[in-house]
């Protein structure tokens, strides 16, 4: 969600039926700003870290936050950077800064106590296909050093899909991973409009490792992050299968607007998929 994409509105008509079974992501900037309005919305929030936030923002934001959010018994998720960031780069210096901003995403666990971490695995095929096993190997290293970070607070950190066309290289990782606290983030957006696909390619490949949902919807031909049920995503069908196989992922609404998120979570409240599963 944009930061200057809030109105100064307040408490909004109560959803409680759905904020209570999901996340919505907010960059951190909002958060801290509009900490009122998340607390009188009861909003669990999934925080995002993106940009300077992790090298500018004093520690002592971060802890009100997190404060604000205890105190008001709120569950939340973080999101980790991922623009810019090169898990598998070959470029040395570009590889340590990347493991480096990540870590500072991950040292922030200890502080909010999150239920995840979201990552971005960052496989493009067009880019990385032609040295595939070198990538896949750095890239490796890199999440087998923050996953321990995330395990010792009982933390999942989850991988999520944007550019990758299949699951397999998902599913590599969480094989060579093969831990408990590594998860996947099934982004749908994402495989509509990056793999021009459709979430029966994903599951049940990947069923024994879906730990989360991003929620948001598009015609197939941008990542326009439209409210649920706005764009021709089988949200139907797929909350069916996860209802059938007893799968129960956390879900984060991921609008891009004030607007875009009531109109989200009244969807949602309309069409009843959140009723089908029952978030660990």
């Amino acid at each position: 969600m944009q930061t200057n994409a809030f109105g100064s509105g307040d408490k909004t008509p109560s959803f409680a039926r759905i904020t209570g079974r999901c996340q919505v992501h907010l960059p951190f900037a909002v958060l801290l700003e509009r900490l009122d309005w998340v607390l009188a919305n009861r909003l669990q929030p999934e925080i995002g870290l993106e940009g300077d936030t992790l090298y500018a923002t004093p520690a002592a934001q971060f802890a009100r936050a997190a404060a604000g959010l205890r105190q008001a018994g709120l569950g939340c998720t973080l999101h980790a950077p991922f623009l810019d960031l090169a898990p598998g780069g070959q470029d040395r210096p570009i590889l340590m800064a990347s493991r480096h901003k990540l870590r500072l995403a991950f040292e922030l666990i200890k502080v909010f106590q999150p239920r995840s971490i979201v990552c971005h695995l960052g496989y493009e095929d067009n880019k990385h296909d032609y040295k595939r096993e070198t990538w896949f190997a750095t890239a490796a290293e890199t999440w087998q050093e923050l996953l321990p970070l995330a395990a010792r607070h009982q933390t999942i950190m989850m991988l999520e899909n944007t550019y990758e066309t299949g699951p397999e290289m998902h599913q590599a990782m969480f094989t060579r991973l093969n831990s408990p606290y590594a998860r996947l983030c099934l982004d749908l957006g994402h495989v509509s409009a990056f793999a021009r696909g459709r979430w029966q390619d994903w599951l049940p490949a990947l069923d024994p490792w879906l730990g989360q949902l991003h929620l948001h919807d598009n015609h197939g031909q941008r990542d326009d992050h439209l409210p649920v049920g706005e764009g021709c995503l089988d949200f139907a069908g797929l909350f069916a299968y996860l209802h059938e196989k007893a799968l129960n992922p956390l879900v984060t609404l991921e609008p891009h607007s004030e607007k875009d998120l009531w109109q989200t979570i009244k969807n949602l409240d309309r069409l009843g998929y959140l009723d089908t599963i029952n978030p660990e």
